[in-house]
């Protein structure tokens, strides 16, 4: 019967361990999507991981469950034994668990450092925040900035359009593979979340705040992502749609942005008002 329950449950994590291996959510998909960069591969590995260990542990539970439940039933066991303390099984049930969080601190420190920041990133992505859709700046390739609004709310709309409801936009997000990207993310007003599962990214965007990771794509192909973070009565219509192109592609699509997205004419800075001065001198300075 055990080799059974062991039999089933193998089968059973196979099936759950086994990757998406396409972008876009399917129909009865499990697991976690099949990851896209160094960072979603060791959050996948780390998730397996950890999915066989509680697995084993909910296992042995069980098992010790059904065990006590038959050894001490009350036919069996007429005269119960009255021991209170036994200090092996006290040290035993204190001392595993210890050691199995000890051993799981470090796959999980090596994904939390591999998360952080990047030191020699080939290019930046700045991500805003907005009640309820996203902008993008690309600083090191003209600086030119865009927005991002959900392409279609209603299966109507996605079908006349030929996009995918609540998760295409109208302007997509365009990265070259195989690069480095600095990603920096703020808020124009309250907080949200820039996530995408493939790249192993999920970050808030806090007003008045820079936070920043990275991410690298290793394949390309159109991911797509959510706001995680309560936003507010539109928090479900603020999609991510990125399109991961070659590095060629994506050099081309950068010069046809400039031009669709060019930036606008930089504002002169402030004047304040010089305190005493005449009217004369003031007449063409902003005061506040």
């Amino acid at each position: 019967m055990f080799n059974r329950i062991m039999a089933l449950a193998a089968g059973w994590l196979a099936l759950v361990s086994t990757p998406a291996l396409a972008a876009e959510p399917k129909p009865w998909q499990l697991n976690l999507p099949h990851p896209a960069s160094p960072v979603a591969e060791l959050a996948y590995d780390f998730h397996t991981l950890l999915l066989w260990l509680i697995t084993i542990i909910t296992l042995f539970v069980l098992g010790l469950l059904i065990y006590v439940c038959v050894r001490f039933r009350e036919s069996a066991n007429p005269t119960p034994s009255r021991t209170t303390h036994n200090s092996l099984l006290e040290v035993l049930w204190t001392g595993i668990p210890v050691l199995i969080l000890v051993a799981i601190v470090f796959p999980s420190m090596k994904l939390l450092y591999a998360s952080d920041r990047v030191e020699d990133a080939d290019m930046t992505l700045k991500i805003i925040g907005n009640q309820w859709y996203w902008s993008y700046e690309y600083p090191d390739h003209g600086n030119f900035t865009f927005d991002a609004y959900i392409a279609a709310r209603t299966e109507e709309e996605a079908k006349e359009l030929g996009v995918a409801r609540l998760m295409d936009t109208d302007n997509m997000v365009v990265l070259p593979v195989d690069t480095k990207i600095r990603l920096i993310m703020t808020s124009n007003d309250v907080l949200h979340n820039w996530s995408i599962s493939d790249f192993g990214v999920r970050l808030d965007t806090v007003p008045g705040r820079l936070n920043e990771t990275w991410m690298q794509a290793t394949r390309e192909g159109t991911f797509y992502g959510f706001c995680s973070e309560l936003c507010g009565i539109d928090h479900a219509f603020m999609p991510i749609a990125v399109k991961i192109v070659s590095k060629a592609e994506f050099e081309k699509w950068v010069k046809e942005a400039q031009e669709k997205f060019a930036a606008a004419p930089s504002l002169a800075p402030v004047q304040v008002a010089a305190k005493g001065a005449d009217a004369a001198v003031n007449s063409n300075v902003l005061t506040r």
